[in-house]
């Protein structure tokens, strides 16, 4: 692959019940992410992540994947989803990554770029942000993670299904990003491209901020494929789509 380039990808979601995006992921790694200047994962690499003591195969497989890939010398930050808030330290010194505050502000290639995982943005589903303010809490985690591996393994089945639930039952507009809020992060951050994931609607979406033009990229999910943004060091982005055994 061409050097030079930072990676984004964003909602992997993986899990043992879907073994092509693990197969996808790994591939990625070794054929994309080899080489790069740096990979940035913006939430919800995992469906579930219930404590760093978690050592079910698969998703310890996507871990050494990566712990192979920081070994080499490229860095790589992740930032924590709606699904995976409980990475701590354990994932970090099983993997060599380093978690990213969210939203985060980054200069590269010359330009100022927000990113974020996304679920901070879409302030119409008020049920979800009380329930990210709950769980987000040092109170509720430090409850959760001191209850048995096979409990906390419950009551993630239990949440994921009411999750998915709350999800179908949204109205389109509630459970996207609050324009708004888009705006008031590029002003804040000074910057003209947002990168985020999330809503699992891929897309560019071009707005004006105070006079400036900026642009709001959407990440893809890898439920059927998957996809990343190269970022080079002029600044200048491309997208690009992924199938299992033909990375880009």
């Amino acid at each position: 692959m061409a050097r030079g380039r930072y990676l984004f990808i964003s909602d992997l979601h993986l899990d043992a019940s879907a073994p092509g995006a693990i197969e996808l992921f790994q591939l990625f790694l070794r054929e994309v992410a080899a080489g790069s200047h740096g990979l940035y994962i913006l939430g919800d690499l995992f469906e579930t992540w219930i404590g760093d003591d978690d050592d079910e195969p698969a998703r310890s497989g996507a871990c050494e994947a990566l712990a192979r890939l920081t070994a080499t010398g490229v860095p790589c930050w992740v930032q924590h989803g709606n699904r995976d808030f409980l990475l701590g330290s354990g994932f970090t010194a099983r993997t060599g990554c380093r978690l990213l505050p969210d939203p985060l502000l980054l200069e590269l290639g010359g330009r100022r770029i927000a990113v974020s995982h996304g679920d901070l943005l879409c302030l119409g589903d008020t049920g979800y942000q009380d329930f990210r303010a709950m769980v987000r809490s040092p109170s509720f985690q430090r409850g959760y993670l001191a209850l048995p591996l096979a409990t906390r393994r419950d009551i993630a089945g239990i949440a994921r299904k009411a999750s998915s639930k709350h999800t179908r039952q949204l109205r389109e507009d509630i459970a996207d990003v609050e324009p708004g809020a888009v705006a008031a992060l590029l002003r804040t951050a000074r910057a003209d491209l947002l990168i985020h994931g999330h809503t699992h609607r891929p897309a560019e979406h071009r707005l004006t901020v105070d006079g400036r033009a900026c642009t709001r990229v959407v990440l893809p999910d890898w439920h059927e494929g998957g996809g990343y943004l190269a970022l080079d060091e002029a600044g200048n982005y491309t997208l690009a789509t992924l199938t299992a055994g033909t990375p880009e």
